[in-house]
């Protein structure tokens, strides 16, 4: 019999060993525990204790705040330090998000609004500003998506995917950019793209579309404002294990059978936890990430490194 494998004390959400240096607090957090028993990664949720100060004296901001990958990222930046406000459409999500954040010892604050609107996201901004001094970070994540092929798409479809995948994040980019420069701060604008930025899937031509345009607009600003300290960077996911994913399943003839289809289709043999994908978003909105600037990280578990 081989000798059980030790896996080493790293925490993979700030990849720093759990102990807590002298002199500095700790904050127990929702974090992630990698194992391999059947050799393929698996993850699962568990309580660790981090050093905090990633990202100590920053406020961020999250558009999609409420759920999914929008949650995992104000929480672990909660959970390192920084102060979140929490922008979304539903109000009991975000109000649970906010009080989950304030649990872990930073200010948080909400914001309800629809983001196909620019005043949404300039009041948000504003509100951050206003109640915690400046901004340093933004997450431009909200989005939607519609499975329809291109032919059967409606105008209004069109439209909606646009207005929430594209112009809300070329809003939030503006109004970001104004703020911060205006503070003449450092800032990092981190915007939420898809693999399908760089691929494609026939039932959702319009849906690609604005990832595309997600990744050309992260690029351009990137090069924009560089010069005033501030850096812009997209995260592109692939498939997560979100509200939305599992409505989708339940949505088919045979759940079980459409999710294992799902899963068979990513080299890693599963969906993302959008907090795995969480901690790309800490990082590019960290001082880690200093150098980092108009850069697409593809956080998909090899899916689009596959030739066949």
């Amino acid at each position: 019999m081989q000798p059980r494998r030790r896996w080493p004390k790293w925490c993979c959400t700030s990849r720093r060993r759990l102990s807590t240096a002298p002199g500095r607090a700790s904050r127990s957090t929702a974090g992630l525990q990698l194992r391999d028993p059947r050799g393929r990664w698996q993850c699962k949720e568990t309580r660790r204790t981090a050093m905090v100060g990633r990202l100590e004296g920053k406020n961020a901001l999250v558009t999609g705040g409420a759920s999914g990958l929008g949650r995992a990222s104000a929480l672990q930046m909660a959970a390192e330090g920084a102060n979140v406000a929490v922008v979304d459409m539903n109000e009991a999500g975000a109000d649970s998000v906010a009080e989950e954040a304030r649990a872990l010892g930073v200010e948080a604050i909400v914001h309800i609004g629809n983001l196909r609107q620019e005043s949404t996201i300039a009041d948000a901004i504003a509100k951050c500003v206003d109640q915690f001094g400046s901004i340093e970070v933004i997450h431009n994540n909200a989005g939607w998506q519609a499975e329809v092929a291109l032919h059967e798409t409606s105008n209004e479809q069109w439209d909606r995917m646009v207005e929430t995948n594209l112009t809300a994040v070329f809003w939030g980019c503006k109004h970001a950019v104004i703020a911060m420069r205006e503070q003449g701060t450092r800032g990092s604008i981190i915007n939420t793209a898809s693999t399908l930025a760089v691929t494609a899937d026939e039932m959702i031509a319009a849906y690609c579309a604005t990832k595309a345009g997600v990744a050309g607009l992260t690029r351009a600003v990137a090069l924009s404002y560089i010069r005033d300290g501030i850096r812009c960077n997209a995260v592109a996911p692939g498939d997560m294990d979100t509200a939305l994913t599992q409505g989708y399943f339940a949505s088919t003839d045979d759940p079980a059978a459409t999710r294992a289809e799902l899963e068979s289709l990513s080299p890693i043999g599963r969906l993302a936890d959008p907090a795995e994908v969480a901690t790309v978003v800490v990082y590019l909105a960290s001082d880690e990430a200093s150098f980092v600037n108009g850069a697409l990280f593809v956080a998909d578990g090899g899916l689009t490194v596959k030739t066949y």
